[in-house]
């Protein structure tokens, strides 16, 4: 509601009042996702509805939907079972497979390949 003005604002006029400002609003399709990157976290919004909004040379977004915060944990998770195939393959101890795991960030072949050529 606008101060002043009874009743409810038919969104055509609005959207023609928005255009006699300058101002252009349009809805970006088939977004997915929208993920806002911080220092120590991730905030993903999904499903996400985007509008650009163009006034007096600016552009903006509006961004709306479930937020979803996740943590910027970088160390990968190791399953034991993981643990068990690179020392398989490698004939390493279980110290050495892990540690080579977690250098290759959590990829099992990029570790396996690491410890054949040592």
């Amino acid at each position: 509601m606008i101060p002043g003005f009874p009743g409810k604002i038919d969104p055509r006029m609005m959207k023609q009042a928005m255009k006699r400002m300058g101002i252009d609003e349009t809805e970006l399709a088939d977004v997915q996702e929208v993920i806002i990157r911080f220092s120590d976290k991730v905030l993903v919004v999904a499903p996400a509805h985007v509008s650009k909004v163009s006034a007096m040379g600016n552009i903006s977004y509006q961004v709306s939907g479930t937020t979803t915060e996740r943590s910027l944990d970088t160390k990968p998770t190791i399953f034991e079972e993981d643990v068990q195939t690179v020392m398989e393959q490698t004939g390493v101890d279980e110290k050495t497979a892990r540690s080579a795991i977690e250098a290759a960030e959590g990829d099992l072949a990029a570790a396996i390949l690491e410890l054949e050529k040592k």
